[in-house]
């Protein structure tokens, strides 16, 4: 990692103000109106909240590829309810509607369609993830 990026790297709390439970450490590497790429670094059960990417105009919305590098995380989806690793934050639970659980080490992969509610929860260990996106409009 260079210099440039280190100073470069964003804590993000997404204006909740609780970066340590609900935030994240972000690394933007490529970022145009076609491509995003980002290094997404969780503390030990720190929550990047749930969101999803709606369309915009003509846009259909943006579709993200996750891949693992280091550490356990727990992806969040919609579907059937299968939450058992994550902890969601006290008084949070009906902002975090997507359950279903996806236990993540390194090397696996998801890809999230435009529209899919997701959010993410690092393990006991932290977790290190790449995130590769189309049409940034973060």
């Amino acid at each position: 990692m260079t210099d440039d990026e280190q100073q470069s790297i964003r804590a993000a709390d997404f204006g909740l103000s609780h970066l340590e439970q609900e935030g994240a450490q972000i690394l933007t590497f490529v970022e145009t109106e076609n491509i995003g790429v980002k290094l997404i670094v969780l503390f030990p059960y720190q929550i990047l909240p749930e969101h999803w990417h709606p369309p915009v105009g003509d846009d259909p919305g943006k579709e993200e590829t996750f891949r693992m590098i280091d550490g356990t995380l727990y992806f969040y989806i919609e579907g059937e309810d299968t939450m058992k690793e994550g902890r969601l934050p006290e008084g949070k639970a009906a902002y975090y509607t997507a359950r279903h659980e996806i236990v993540m080490k390194p090397a696996d992969q998801i890809t999230v369609a435009p529209g899919i509610k997701h959010w993410l929860q690092a393990g006991p260990e932290g977790a290190v993830v790449y995130s590769f996106s189309t049409c940034v409009r973060d």
